[in-house]
């Protein structure tokens, strides 16, 4: 496998569509930095450190959601640094309310796995799809 930037980020991306979270893990440093950033009606958002609390994230989105578009258009290369454009279409389980959004993810790659992952979205219309 290919420790380019872009190529890493691709194969996480391709992991998490297809809910594979032990192999999303496997690219990730064991110090990963994740921040998702939001009001904490938003069950993922928060900050996690290393890859116990990246599992927790991981899971927590893929049990809070379901995915009807997750769809990188562009992938950006810095560097170390790669910035994903796309938008996505998402349920939230606990209410059956869609969440609609473009999505920018910036992320950090060192020795060929992510280090940080930054995730910027509309988190208005998340927080209005998860409130009871």
């Amino acid at each position: 496998m290919s420790s380019k930037p872009v190529d890493v980020t691709v194969e996480v991306f391709t992991r998490f569509g297809n809910k594979d979270v032990p192999g999303i893990l496997e690219m990730l440093a064991d110090d990963i930095l994740i921040e998702f950033y939001g009001p904490s009606v938003i069950p993922y958002a928060g900050t996690y450190r290393g890859l116990e609390e990246a599992r927790r994230f991981f899971e927590t989105v893929l049990g809070s959601v379901d995915i009807h578009q997750f769809e990188p258009e562009q992938f950006l290369n810095d560097g170390q640094m790669v910035t994903v454009t796309g938008n996505l279409h998402l349920t939230a389980r606990s209410t059956g309310r869609d969440i609609v959004s473009a999505f920018a993810h910036v992320i950090t790659v060192q020795d060929g796995k992510w280090l940080r992952f930054r995730d910027f979205m509309n988190t208005s219309a998340a927080e209005a799809a998860f409130k009871a």
